[in-house]
This record gives C-alpha cells, sequence and structure tokens, in this order.
C-alpha cells in the first residue's frame, strides 16, 4: 500500500530543507501569498535533490494574510491569477530541470473553490488550458477534484494530517479554536484512521467518508518537521509506503 505524503514549501517559513528528506510531493507556493522566486528557486532545487514530486500551489494575491482572506474575483482576475503564478511556476521549474506534475491551490483560494463550482470550474479549465496533462489536487469530496474530473484531468484526492473536520467533510474554519491538531499522536492516528479506515471522525464525534490518496502538512506549522517524521514513522511500521508513484 502506497500513499503520497505532501507539504506546502517555498512560503518562507524555513522548514522546506528537512520537509523535503520526508515528504514525497512539495506543493510549491507561486509567489503571492507568501515566498519569492528566490525561495521557489531553493524550493524546486531540493525537491529535485530529493526526488519529490513538484506541483504548483498558487494563491490569492494576499500577502498581508497569507492568501487565507476570502477574496471575490471576476473571471478574468482568477484566469490571470492563476496563468501569472503558473507560468512563473512553470518557467523555474524548466530552469532547474524537473517536471511540473499538478496544481494544488492554496488557502482562502482552495477553500473557496471547494465550495463554490462555478469557480471551481475556472480554476480547472485554465488548468487544462494551460497543460492538460496537470494532475489537480484538491479536498476530497469538493467541487475542485470534481470539476478535474468533469474536464478530463486526473485528480487528487487529498485529506489533512493537522486540521480537524466538519461533519459535511469540510475543514474546520481556522477562526475556530478547534481547527488545527498540534499534538503528533493526534496527528498520526488521525491520518491512520483516514487511510486504513476511509473514514475521519469529526469534531462531533461523526465518521465522516474519506479517499486518502494523498495527506497534506501544512509547511507552515508549528510541528511540521516532527509531524512529517511521526507519521512517517508509523505508517511505514504499518506497510505503508510513502510515495507520490
Amino acid at each position: 500500500m502506497k500513499v503520497d505524503l505532501n507539504a506546502d514549501a517555498a512560503e518562507g517559513c524555513g522548514q522546506d530543507e528537512q520537509l523535503l528528506t520526508i515528504v514525497s510531493s512539495a506543493n510549491v507556493c507561486c509567489g503571492l501569498h507568501a515566498g519569492s522566486y528566490a525561495e521557489m528557486l531553493v524550493t524546486l532545487q531540493l525537491a529535485k535533490k530529493n526526488n519529490v514530486r513538484v506541483g504548483a500551489h498558487p494563491g490569492l494575491d494576499d500577502r498581508e494574510n497569507f492568501g487565507r482572506t476570502n477574496q471575490a474575483l471576476d473571471e478574468e482576475g482568477y484566469r490571470a491569477l492563476m496563468r501569472y503564478q503558473l507560468g512563473a511556476t512553470k518557467a523555474l521549474c524548466d530552469l532547474v530541470g524537473v517536471t511540473l506534475e499538478y496544481v494544488k491551490p492554496h488557502g482562502a483560494l482552495y477553500n473557496q473553490a471547494a465550495v463554490d463550482e462555478a469557480l471551481s470550474d475556472i480554476l480547472v479549465t485554465e488548468i487544462k488550458l494551460f497543460d492538460p496533462r496537470l494532475k489537480v489536487m484538491g479536498l476530497y469530496g469538493g467541487y475542485l477534484v470534481k470539476s478535474a474530473k468533469n474536464h478530463g484531468l486526473e485528480a487528487i484526492s487529498e485529506v489533512f494530517a493537522d486540521r480537524n473536520y466538519e461533519n459535511d467533510g469540510s475543514l474546520v474554519s481556522r477562526s475556530k479554536d478547534n481547527a488545527l491538531i498540534t499534538d503528533t499522536d493526534e496527528a498520526t492516528k488521525h491520518v491512520l484512521q483516514m487511510i486504513t479506515e476511509g473514514v475521519v471522525t469529526s469534531v462531533s464525534g461523526e465518521k465522516v467518508p474519506v479517499e486518502a490518496q494523498s495527506i497534506c502538512l501544512h509547511g507552515d506549522g508549528e510541528h511540521a518537521i516532527l509531524f512529517a517524521k511521526e507519521i512517517k514513522k508509523q505508517l511505514e511500521l504499518k506497510g505503508i509506503e510513502i510515495s507520490a508513484a
């Protein structure tokens, strides 16, 4: 059994060098919500060195809030937002000599697309226009994954190691105190349940179905390195390989 372990990277959080020796996929920040071209370059070089799969992690133009505040753009605005960031990431991938394999929106853009069918269609059609070989990573059960499949792109359903879930399968809002999982043992049990049982226990105790093709760790999280090491260790003890293949 195999599962992908992905982490957000190139966001200027100082943990990429260690994280990219553990994870199998790197969501490379495209320089708008955080990071810079220099950090993208270093991250891509680390991904190449460690044979880590590379994905673009485009976000809203919102450094002040780390791309985590909702915005309402028109269709042209969303298309330009995506094209600008995908183009920059692809150019640096070509410079380093790595392949851009998937796209995973960041923060508010990710969460908005998960619940907004029209927005998810805009993002997916723009990704397809840019490169129809790109895969789309999104929240299991969300519109982004559904839209990717509807438009003939390969979708990667992901779950979150460090986030709690609501009964409808959505992530608990970061505005709530119980949004984040900060205990290593809790995060590991959370991940193992999702992979081995195909369900996640919501904050109210309900068992909610999930499909864990990829597990996400937030690279800006205080416990990111510790979580990554322990999750990988426990998965391997269960005979589950960390791999993007």
